[in-house]
């Protein structure tokens, strides 16, 4: 697959603002690493700058543990260290500075943190990735992804389709591309239904069904590296499926790099992001 030319980088004279600022917002007491994940896997792919919105009792944590290339928005927490509903005043005050908006996760179940995703999804005015937990909050009112028009991509796994959609498990797997396709058509969203040969599909009904990829890449936050990757392709302007589609292409690939080098038993997600550049590489046509 080649490389779209947004991402090739030709004029001398560009600024990291031209390749888009993104804000993640993931991540709990828990869960920290997640946030980190998605951070480095954006970076790695080309966005101009990142900022991780965090529970402000974790912000001296998650310095530590991200590249110091990453910013971090300190946010009201619940008393169980997660994104509270009343972060959301200070989200939107910032939202201006930002061109697309990672969701979900290592966020948790937490309800007051449910009423925040939710709250963001039906007003965010940007490009959103969501994932994660908060695909488990908008699994609790489906009908909030048709209060936003603007361009979502939602990343789930079968288990996280199977609550959107209310389907068993075997019926997805059985007819994936239709299950996926009718979701985007009738939500006005991208959808990438990850797995064995992951499907995204489109509100226009565009549909790619992926190649690469492989068994070792059922490893923690695996996941949280793809949703980087696709929002830093967002941030550098292609369109949604676009976006979603080369993610999904690279991430695999990446993580068929990997899995040469550490074996598919050994792999973790780390290793994924560490062969994101080599993909990138592959796909200019450079040696």
């Amino acid at each position: 697959m080649q490389l779209p030319l947004p991402l090739l980088r030709r004029n001398k004279k560009s600024h990291k603002n031209d390749f888009g600022h993104i804000l993640v917002l993931a991540g709990s007491s828990s869960m920290l690493g997640a946030a980190a994940l998605v951070g480095l896997s954006a970076m790695r792919s080309g966005a101009g700058l990142t900022t991780i919105g965090v529970p402000k009792s974790l912000n001296s944590a998650l310095q530590e543990k991200i590249s110091p290339v990453i910013m971090t928005l300190p946010l009201p927490e619940t008393k169980e260290g997660a994104l509270a509903t009343a972060a959301y005043t200070k989200i939107m005050a910032h939202i201006k500075n930002f061109q697309v908006l990672a969701l979900g996760p290592g966020l948790s179940r937490d309800e007051n943190t449910k009423k925040l995703i939710l709250k963001i999804v039906a007003n965010c005015p940007l490009p959103m990735v969501i994932d994660g937990d908060a695909l488990t909050a908008v699994s609790q009112d489906i009908s909030i992804l048709q209060k936003n028009p603007g361009p979502k991509i939602l990343t789930p796994h079968v288990g996280e389709m199977a609550r959107l959609t209310g389907f068993q498990k075997f019926a997805i797997e059985k007819t994936r591309k239709k299950v996926a396709l009718d979701f985007a058509q009738n939500f006005n969203c991208t959808l990438v239904l990850k797995g064995h040969q992951t499907i995204v599909a489109s509100a226009k009904g565009e549909v790619y069904t992926n190649a690469t990829g492989n068994a070792g890449m059922a490893t923690a936050g695996s996941g949280d590296v793809l949703t980087g990757m696709i929002a830093a392709f967002l941030a550098q302007q292609l369109t949604p499926f676009d976006a979603a589609r080369l993610g999904v292409y690279l991430h695999g690939l990446a993580g068929d790099l990997a899995a040469k080098e550490k074996t598919e038993t050994s792999l973790i997600a780390t290793d994924i992001i560490e062969k994101i550049s080599l993909t990138l590489k592959k796909h200019r046509g450079t040696s």
